[in-house]
């Protein structure tokens, strides 16, 4: 166990290192990982209700989120639109991440279909 330990040590100093020579300063959070923590959000509100598809989303990074930081998700319900043909209602969505200062991390905009069952 100790080795396995040392060896995480020397793995986070070695990132650490490298994050230090970037335009960021320190470990950055994957886009794409925090892209998919707003997208679930989203799947996990609408799905308790029913079945739910998403059908498209725009995303925009703002800045970088720090590896360490706390960050708040966000979505708002901009609009809901009958939609008979897909037996569902069409949810207009607008999202964003905040950063542990407050400040927008990322955007979003978002389209998903809310049915009684899929």
């Amino acid at each position: 166990m100790e080795i396995e330990d040392q060896l995480l040590d020397v793995q986070e100093t070695a990132c650490n290192i490298v994050a230090k020579s970037t335009r960021f300063g320190r470990p950055i959070a994957s886009g794409t990982h925090t892209t998919a923590l707003l997208l679930a959000l989203s799947a996990s509100h609408f799905s308790k209700r029913g079945g739910m598809i998403g059908l498209e989303f725009w995303i925009r990074f703002r800045r970088a989120i720090y590896a360490d930081e706390t960050i708040r998700l966000d979505w708002l319900v901009v609009r809901v639109t009958p939609n008979r043909r897909l037996r569902g209602d069409i949810v207009e969505l607008r999202g964003r991440i905040r950063g542990q200062d407050g400040a927008p991390a990322l955007g979003a905009k978002g389209r998903v279909l809310v049915t009684a069952r899929l």
